[in-house]
């Protein structure tokens, strides 16, 4: 998916799992801050097993993983977490490289996903949860319009301490009124 002429967002492959994994060891420091996924991740084995879930996940017509690439660079990973059919929802997750912050690549990507959402896809409902004192993720949700919901307290196990989720929630109805803004 061509997003603009600077971002394009692609379906990670089998063969992409070295420069993914490439990019996960140098801001290994930084995704860590508020993912736990990093310290599980040591080989080139543990991306292309990342991959091949993803991967099997799209063909279960359950909604794709993409890699970021900001100008040919791969710089990020945007995805549905598993869309929920029965109730035509997903949630989406996100992450980018700290030299590729501050351009607005992650906002632009999310909004591309949320209208294939509801303009491709059909969804009703596009969920995104971030970590309460991860003030650049949640800026992403607002800067899109997105209501916040709740608080989900102690959802997540991270680095040695619960962390507190905050639910963003957007519905098809809504977004084209917030696209406009």
């Amino acid at each position: 998916m061509i997003v603009d002429e600077e971002l394009e967002l692609r379906l990670l492959e089998e063969r992409h799992a070295a420069e993914l994994f490439s990019l996960v060891e140098k801001h290994r420091e930084h995704l860590r801050t508020w993912q736990p996924w990093p310290d599980r991740t040591r080989t080139v084995d543990d991306i292309l097993a990342f991959i091949r879930t993803a991967l099997a996940q799209f063909a279960a017509n359950r909604g794709p993983t993409a890699g970021l690439w900001s100008n040919q660079a791969l710089c990020g990973v945007a995805s549905y977490h598993p869309i929920d059919w029965e109730n035509r929802s997903a949630a989406l997750g996100y992450w980018l490289a700290a030299d590729h912050q501050g351009r607005g690549l992650v906002t632009r990507a999310v909004r591309a996903l949320v209208t294939h959402a509801f303009t491709e896809l059909g969804l009703n409902r596009v969920e995104i949860r971030c970590a309460v004192g991860n003030r650049k993720s949640r800026a992403i949700p607002l800067r899109l319009g997105f209501g916040e919901e709740g608080v989900v307290r102690e959802a997540q196990w991270l680095n040695g301490r619960f962390v507190d989720h905050v639910i963003y929630g957007m519905l098809a109805r809504d977004w084209p009124a917030a696209v406009i803004h």
